[in-house]
């Protein structure tokens, strides 16, 4: 995730550095040649993962809580629980591996990788071009804003172009932000845009009647409406990327294997059951892909 603003308040205002906080769009980038993908075809996860993985018998993957329902604590608890640690902990058994997992800062997260402190980051990363000068990504789920409105949709609102002449609220500094600043450019009758601190205080303006839409990430929008039957999701994504389970530009063996565990579990139908369980099926990827943002 790019963790814009509205995010970074839900995840205790975390201060990301600079090569955590750069966007992705779809697109194919640098995936294993035709000739590996083919050598990898006979063999499972397990057989594809270095020898040193193997002797181990550890795989070390650090996420950063403060974006549900994709990592979070169990209420009143410091156990990990969401998409990602769930996933993790699939990819763990493909490749007959304990899982080690830790929280850790959304900034520290990359270095943590080069440093060799990780093996594998799973915290809903954007897989982007600048981050990708540092790091691998098998990329694992496509999400992007989606319109949120009160229960009933009482404006009728179908789409973006629906938003033209209306009072929206986008979060400060977000992706949501900027998807609603090119639709109003658009927009014969102007949009009366106003700005929240974050998601939370924006869906307090659809409440009160001071504004009848919001654009929010697809995850989080859909832990909202889970939480409370006042608010409607619209279907469509806008501004959709790539999220990518990051590892070491040094461990091509690893990403390798990683990739096979998550096509096997997307394969057997264990991959989209995890997403279906937290409420973000519609995110799913049918493919397990490399490096295929922009």
């Amino acid at each position: 995730m790019n963790r814009p603003r509205s995010l970074r308040c839900l995840a205790a205002l975390a201060v990301v550095a600079l090569m955590a906080t750069a966007c992705g769009r779809s697109g194919q980038g640098d995936a294993p040649s035709g000739t590996d993908s083919r050598a990898a075809s006979g063999r499972t996860a397990a057989e594809m993962l270095p020898a040193q993985y193997r002797q181990k018998g550890v795989l070390r993957v650090a996420t950063a809580v403060g974006y549900p329902p994709m990592e979070m604590y169990e209420p009143g608890t410091t156990r990990l629980t969401g998409v990602d640690p769930d996933l993790a902990k699939a990819l763990a058994e493909r490749l007959k591996l304990k899982l080690e997992l830790t929280n850790a800062a959304f900034d520290g997260l990359i270095p943590g990788l080069e440093s060799g402190r990780f093996d594998l980051v799973m915290s809903s990363m954007t897989d982007s071009a600048q981050r990708r000068q540092a790091v691998d990504f098998v990329d694992y789920f496509r999400t992007g804003g989606v319109i949120m409105t009160k229960q009933g949709n009482p404006q009728g609102i179908k789409s973006l172009a629906d938003l033209c002449g209306k009072t929206v609220v986008l979060a400060k500094g977000s992706s949501n932000l900027h998807i609603g600043e090119e639709q109003n450019a658009k927009c014969q009758e102007k949009m009366r845009i106003s700005q929240s601190e974050d998601a939370p205080t924006g869906l307090l303006q659809l409440d009160s009647g001071r504004a009848v839409a919001t654009i929010v990430d697809y995850p989080v929008a859909k832990m909202f409406t889970k939480k409370s039957s006042s608010y409607e999701v619209l279907p469509e994504q806008y501004g959709t990327a790539p999220w990518g389970i990051a590892s070491a530009k040094s461990q091509g063996g690893l990403r390798d294997a990683v990739r096979k565990a998550l096509q096997e579990l997307i394969d057997n139908g264990s991959y989209k059951k995890i997403l279906e369980t937290w409420g973000v099926g519609d995110s799913a990827v049918t493919e397990a892909t490399v490096n295929d943002g922009q």
